[in-house]
């Protein structure tokens, strides 16, 4: 009884395998060594992706549509590849190691990326402010870094934060309840680096050098490298009891469509399922039988086959993980409202009066740190005030449910887009009002019109963003919660890819037998506000099958309870499973 007290209650270990003292390990004291990465991390990563899109017009010298491609491309690139280093962290090495080899591919993308922006052969020469057409090789050189980056980010982004979680017990009612705060505050950690980036690179870059403003962040993520090993005897580290996760996920449904004749047993407790001894003995979670989707129930038949059917613990992972999917599938189109911050908006503010009394221009890039620091604002004021409030009107520990939390931000985000579009409609009046024609011709109207759609984005993310990594985290099987988070990553991957699609097609269709482009490459020729009017509405009807999708969905069942005693009750409301109603 004693040792259940000085233990963590969840088999945590420490890197040698040894279980590891609840009192001298994990929770916030962990975490701290963790939040200096994230902050580094994000400030390399924001410290690109800003200001890429000036970079690839101004020194590589590609047009409109294709810079906003490959950012969306490169951008895409790096949150898709979260798939394989989670995968890699749940089936094999753990979160720890795939991170470790993850981060140094990283930081040596960060290297190379320095120096394709700083070495003299390797960059395009620049005289008076015009830039000379890139080589082949510089410009292979120059992709290739962006590309070595985004591999590393395979590995650190959906392994960092779910490390972070696992510092926190949850068997231990009191952790638990810390946890609730986690991925608030980890996001935050995230925005102070984005905020560094937005503010102070974006404008390096530009005035001082691309070679200072890769250089910096670069510098500063083998520092945090340095911090985060310093924190190694504070860890705690989830134990690999999965099996092949992929194989099971695909076998499911095939077993249920072999089975798809026969007729499911009325009483459950007939459908194949391992002895529960045999999940105690082994370590592995066993998951109980639930309603949702009872077709994929049939694999779990037994039959006069030589094949053994799945388990209902197997089948239930595949019900949890095509329910993710379903929820997964409504958060594409505000991941492509997000990819418009790096891409349009930008090239938006580089048309408009950014002056800032008479020597000194804003970049164009660093009005996006209003996304940050409106969010740095709301963050707190969400979990100190509004969280506490609510959580006295529902009695839910998190205040609203996740899905509910997903949905305001999902509303949020629509209405930044439709301000972006009535703003792109104010800045048409005045090119037409003063005659405006060539792309290189400031129109005079502040850059500090963009401020509501970028300030509403940030407010909108604290619902919005942190909730969809705390949502797949949390719903994800026990065993696979680094692949779960990565519905997170691969979500914003795939909205860029889908507004790179967008913006090439909307420019093909509008452009044809000689048309005007809504996104040309002189602006101020353009009708970008037909495009944001146009994402306006396919978000409006995404977010009434995100409404359906979140009616229908069941919350995962606290399996914990079994071992938790006397908090059985009080943990019950944090997996409110009340349908969204907003």
């Amino acid at each position: 009884m004693e040792a259940a007290k000085v233990y963590t209650q969840d088999g945590t270990v420490d890197l040698q395998g040894r279980p590891v003292l609840a009192s001298k390990t994990g929770r916030w004291k962990a975490c701290s060594f963790l939040l200096g990465y994230e902050a580094f991390e994000r400030m390399a990563f924001y410290g690109i992706a800003s200001n890429l899109v000036i970079y690839l017009t101004t020194r590589l010298h590609e047009d409109t549509i294709s810079s906003v491609r490959n950012v969306n491309n490169w951008s895409g690139a790096v949150w898709i590849t979260p798939i394989a280093g989670a995968y890699i962290a749940d089936s094999y090495i753990g979160r720890f190691w795939t991170f470790t080899a993850s981060s140094l591919i990283y930081v040596l993308g960060m290297i190379l990326l320095t120096m394709a922006v700083t070495v003299k052969s390797l960059r395009p020469t620049c005289a008076n402010g015009v830039c000379n057409k890139a080589s082949s090789l510089q410009i292979a050189f120059f992709y290739t870094s962006l590309y070595t980056i985004a591999i590393g980010a395979g590995g650190t982004k959906p392994n960092i934060s779910t490390f972070g979680a696992d510092q926190f017990d949850n068997y231990s009612f009191g952790e638990k309840k810390q946890k609730v705060s986690f991925f608030n505050w980890w996001m935050f950690s995230s925005f102070l680096g984005a905020l560094f980036a937005t503010l102070g690179l974006v404008y390096i870059q530009e005035n001082l050098g691309w070679g200072l403003g890769y250089g910096i962040p670069t510098v500063g993520l083998l520092v945090s490298l340095v911090v985060f090993y310093i924190g190694t005897p504070f860890y705690r580290h989830k134990v690999i009891k999965s099996d092949n996760i992929a194989k099971d996920l695909v076998r499911v449904p095939i077993v249920a469509f072999k089975n798809r004749k026969l007729q499911c047993p009325s009483d459950i407790l007939e459908l194949h399922e391992l002895d529960s001894h045999y999940y105690k003995s082994t370590g592995k979670h066993q998951v109980h039988h639930t309603p949702i989707f009872r077709f994929l129930d049939k694999a779990a038949i037994k039959t006069c086959s030589k094949e053994s059917p799945c388990t209902v613990t197997k089948v239930e992972v595949a019900k949890r993980v095509l329910g993710l999917t379903l929820i997964w599938l409504v958060t594409l189109i505000p991941s492509t409202l997000w990819a418009q911050v790096n891409t349009l908006f930008v090239k938006q503010g580089t048309t408009l009066d950014r002056k800032l009394g008479s020597d000194f221009q804003i970049p164009a890039a660093s009005l996006g740190s209003f996304v940050t620091l409106s969010m740095l604002v709301s963050v707190p004021m969400y979990d100190q005030y509004f969280v506490p409030f609510m959580r006295k009107k529902t009695g839910n520990p998190r205040g609203i449910t996740i899905l509910q939390r997903l949905g305001i931000g999902f509303v949020i985000q629509i209405v930044a887009v439709a301000v972006a579009s009535a703003v792109e409609v104010k800045r048409m009046r005045v090119i037409k009002e003063f005659h405006i024609t060539s792309p290189k011709e400031v129109v005079p109207m502040s850059i500090f019109w963009l401020l509501p759609q970028y300030s509403l984005l940030g407010i909108g993310d604290v619902f919005n963003a942190i909730g969809l990594l705390e949502f797949f985290y949390d719903q994800s099987p026990e065993e696979m919660q680094s692949l779960g988070t990565t519905f997170f990553t691969s979500g914003i991957g795939l909205g860029n890819f889908l507004n790179s699609f967008l913006v090439t097609m909307i420019d093909k269709i509008t452009s044809k037998g000689g048309g005007k482009s809504w996104i040309g490459d002189n602006l101020n020729d353009s009708r970008l506000d037909y495009y944001y009017g146009f994402l306006v509405v396919i978000s409006v009807v995404n977010m009434g099958l995100f409404l359906l999708a979140a009616s229908k969905y069941v919350y995962k069942s606290d399996d914990t309870k079994e071992f938790c005693g006397g908090c059985v009750q009080m943990e019950a409301k944090a997996l409110d499973t009340s349908p969204l109603t907003i």
